[in-house]
C-alpha cells in the first residue's frame, strides 16, 4: 500500500468518527456549528465524507469536543514500541539494549558469566545507575568493595574509579543505566592489547 492510499484510507475514516464522538457528546449538527464557526453544511458534508477534511476544519472541531486531533483523525500507532535490539557480546560479557535513544541515557541488560578476573577499575564522564536482577554484583567504587545480590541498586559518578563484575561464585545479571560516555566505556571500548 503507497502513502498515498493509506492518507486516503484514513481520510476516508474522518467522516464516520466525526459523527460518532458528535453523537456519543449528544451534540447537534446546529449547535457544534455555533461552537466551531462552520457551518451546518460544512459538517454534515464531512460527516457523510462529501467533503474532504482539512485542518482548518478539524482544529475548531477538535477544540469545541475538548479531544485531541488525533482522536479525530484516528492517527495509525507510532511504530511497534518494543525493542527488538540483537545481544552485544564484548569481553565476555551480554549486553542487551532496553532503549533505542542514540545520544542519551542508554538502558541495558548485563550478564557477566561467573568469572575471577580482576578488578581494573576506569573512570568516564557520566553518571551510572546499576540494579542487580539476580546472582551477586561485585562493585569496587573508589575505597569500597562490595557485593551486591538481587533487588539491590546503586548510583554513582563514573568520574570515581569503578568496576563491577561477578563474585565467582556464578554469574550475575543486571540492569544498567548510563549517559552516552558510558555506553563508550561499557560496550565500545576495545580490550587491552595482550
Amino acid at each position: 500500500m503507497t502513502t498515498t492510499d493509506e492518507t486516503d484510507d484514513v481520510l476516508a475514516n474522518v467522516g464516520p468518527r466525526l459523527r460518532r464522538i458528535r453523537k456519543e457528546r449528544e451534540v447537534t449538527l446546529a449547535a457544534l456549528s455555533e461552537a466551531t464557526g462552520i457551518s451546518v453544511s460544512t459538517l454534515s458534508r464531512l460527516e457523510s465524507g462529501r467533503r474532504r477534511p482539512s485542518l482548518e476544519l478539524l482544529l475548531p472541531i477538535a477544540r469545541a469536543h475538548q479531544v485531541a486531533l488525533d482522536e479525530l483523525v484516528g492517527a495509525p500507532p507510532v511504530g511497534d514500541p518494543r525493542v527488538r535490539a540483537k545481544p552485544l557480546v564484548r569481553h565476555g560479557r551480554t549486553y542487551w539494549p532496553l532503549t533505542r535513544q542514540p545520544g542519551g541515557l542508554q538502558a541495558f541488560k548485563v550478564l557477566v558469566p561467573q568469572s575471577t578476573e580482576e578488578p581494573e577499575p576506569r573512570t568516564h564522564e557520566g553518571y551510572e545507575w546499576l540494579y542487580v536482577l539476580s546472582g551477586r554484583l561485585r562493585v569496587v567504587l573508589g575505597g569500597h568493595d562490595v557485593v551486591m545480590t538481587a533487588g539491590e541498586a546503586a548510583e554513582f559518578d563514573t568520574r570515581v574509579p569503578h568496576w563491577f563484575g561477578s563474585t565467582g561464585e556464578g554469574p550475575v545479571e543486571f540492569l544498567s543505566l548510563f549517559g552516552p560516555q558510558g555506553e563508550r566505556m561499557h560496550v565500545r571500548a576495545r580490550p587491552k592489547p595482550a
